[in-house]
């Protein structure tokens, strides 16, 4: 006769014969589903004789494996190969349950240590087994002192524990701890997308459990799956490790959207390392920038925000004014990472850039900065492509230093450092007539303060200009300073062109005189003589004396005016 499909194989029948004839039959944990299994294929029952293999097993299941972590552990690893007949006893569903029951209850009261590894620890000390002290510690005051255990369970039977404990009440950021710690000791390159765990890796002592055979694709969406709609900085990081493996192992679509939407619901709790996506497909950029568009994406979609896990994980979540900003700076940052791919497009820029809307933004350094890395780095570009892709930049909106740096970069267009300089001047202006306006209302009796406007006040509230109202008392004291000594400059000025008009008067009227007489040949007479009129010692009028005689009429301007002066 042919046994077909016969559970457990030799081993398994062996038992069976040694019960038969009535032979010690050993059953541990690791042989009592196979045995169980068997006896039910055979049907076993106590129809056919009292205290049958089947109740005999029944009952060795229910008082030893059931009331002890390991041996739970130990059952379930056997029942793979055996789904539809241990579904059938109800073994699976049991062993899930009790494990459950123990994961929300006191691990010491299960006797020998629930995972026994050589680093166990307990603030009780060592732990007495029958009166043996054997030297294990176990680790009854963290709550993850079970994931190891269930790490070596299948993929299949995992999820199912996962759902029984979530229905058993386990707290959520404790069964994500598991998820995380499975997903990373079967998911190469992912522990590095965590944070670091305490503690030395535990290592298998007595307690020796055999990995599962795990296929990587079926684990990552099964993974999925299970993780709960949470948020928080550790969860955002496993995400984004879980996307990268996702990408590298080829996944079905869905689950990479999934990741992706998960990814942007919580997208300002994301660091610049971890999104930093390596392109993992023929496209010749260095960075998955199309990836994070799609996130982008999604976090402008989020409508509804998702709850946190508790603080005390080291999650938290953000006030709802602050995540937008958050991600427009996360942003930028990484634009000026990418920037300096050669294979980039300026589109891509573009895209990357407005995808968050301009008043996610108060100040737009960060983009003229990952502009100006995209430029130096792209030195073949056009005029016209540079221009169109500083029109995403607000020039208003450029801080001082910034400014400063741009109106002196070569690399942006002269249309843009002509736009900088005119935007510059509007801000210092706005801003010192904010100043000066705050200045003269503290100088006015008391009365009605009037306001800024507001274009004023923005820029004031605006890079920096706040600590100058700040300070008005010191501007108040320089103005002051700077206005009187404006006025002493002015009077000493004026002083010195009205000395300079005289003394100039007085030059002119002293040389001119002489300067014409000795150019014209002729000799000034003394004073003494001004008074007498002038004499020709001659009788007739001859044509010397006709010569003399209008040059002593010249002579005698010229003496009066000496006597002018």
């Amino acid at each position: 006769m042919a046994l077909e499909d016969f559970p457990g194989g030799p081993d398994t029948f062996l038992i069976i014969v040694k019960f038969c004839y009535g032979m010690r039959a050993e059953l541990t944990p690791r042989n009592i589903v196979t045995v169980s299994c068997a006896a039910d294929y055979l049907e076993m029952t106590d129809e056919y004789g009292e205290d049958n293999l089947l109740s005999k097993s029944e009952s060795f299941f229910h008082k030893n494996v059931l009331r002890n972590w390991k041996d739970c552990i130990l059952a379930l690893q056997s029942c793979d190969p055996l789904t539809p007949r241990v579904e059938k006893l109800q073994i699976v569903s049991k062993s899930l349950n009790a494990l459950s029951m123990m994961v929300c209850t006191d691990p010491s009261l299960f006797g020998w240590p629930m995972m026994m590894y050589g680093r166990l620890q307990s603030p009780g000390g060592s732990i007495l087994w029958n009166g043996i002290n054997t030297g294990a510690r176990i680790r009854s005051t963290e709550s993850d002192w079970w994931f190891e255990d269930i790490s070596y369970l299948s993929v299949g039977l995992f999820e199912k524990l996962i759902h029984t404990m979530e229905t058993r009440g386990v707290r959520p950021e404790n069964l994500v701890g598991a998820i995380m710690y499975y997903a990373r000791k079967y998911l190469p390159g992912l522990g590095r997308w965590q944070s670091r765990q305490s503690g030395k890796t535990r290592t298998v002592a007595s307690f020796s459990l055999t990995p599962a055979a795990v296929d990587q694709k079926v684990l990552l969406e099964t993974i999925e799956k299970l993780l709960p709609e949470k948020k928080g900085k550790s969860f955002c990081r496993f995400l984004l490790g879980l996307l990268r493996v996702a990408l590298i192992l080829s996944v079905r679509q869905t689950c990479k959207d999934s990741l992706e939407r998960r990814i942007g619901m919580q997208l300002e709790m994301a660091t610049l390392d971890a999104l930093l996506i390596p392109t993992y497909s023929d496209s010749d950029t260095l960075y998955d920038t199309d990836c994070m568009e799609r996130i982008i994406h999604h976090f402008m979609n989020s409508e509804s925000r998702i709850t946190s896990f508790s603080p005390s994980l080291d999650l938290e979540t953000s006030p709802s004014s602050e995540p937008l900003r958050k991600v427009a700076k996360l942003m930028d940052n990484y634009i000026a990472e990418v920037a300096s791919d050669v294979n980039l497009k300026p589109m891509k820029i573009r895209s990357l850039a407005e995808a968050l809307p301009e008043s996610s933004r108060a100040l737009h350094d960060g983009l003229y900065r990952s502009l100006d890395i995209y430029f130096k780095a792209h030195p073949w570009l056009s005029e016209r492509e540079k221009e169109e892709l500083c029109n995403i930049i607000d020039y208003q909106k450029l801080s001082i230093d910034a400014c400063a740096h741009a109106s002196q970069n070569d690399r942006l267009p002269l249309r843009v450092v002509l736009q900088v300089l005119f935007f510059e001047q509007m801000q210092l202006r706005t801003a010192l007539a904010g100043c000066l306006h705050v200045l003269d209302a503290e100088n006015a009796p008391a009365g009605p303060m009037t306001v800024p406007t507001d274009t004023a006040g923005q820029i004031v509230q605006r890079d920096g200009w706040v600590t100058v109202v700040r300070e008005n008392q010191v501007l108040k004291v320089d103005m002051e300073n700077m206005r009187s000594r404006v006025g002493e400059l002015e009077e000493e000025f004026s002083k010195i062109k009205q000395e300079m008009k005289r003394v100039t008067k007085s030059h002119s009227s002293l040389s001119s005189p002489r300067l014409v007489a000795r150019k014209i040949g002729c000799k000034l007479l003394p004073r003494s003589s001004d008074a007498q009129p002038d004499t020709v010692d001659s009788t007739g009028p001859t044509p010397r004396a006709s010569v003399e005689q209008p040059r002593s009429s010249r002579h005698s301007r010229h003496r009066k005016s000496f006597s002018l002066f």
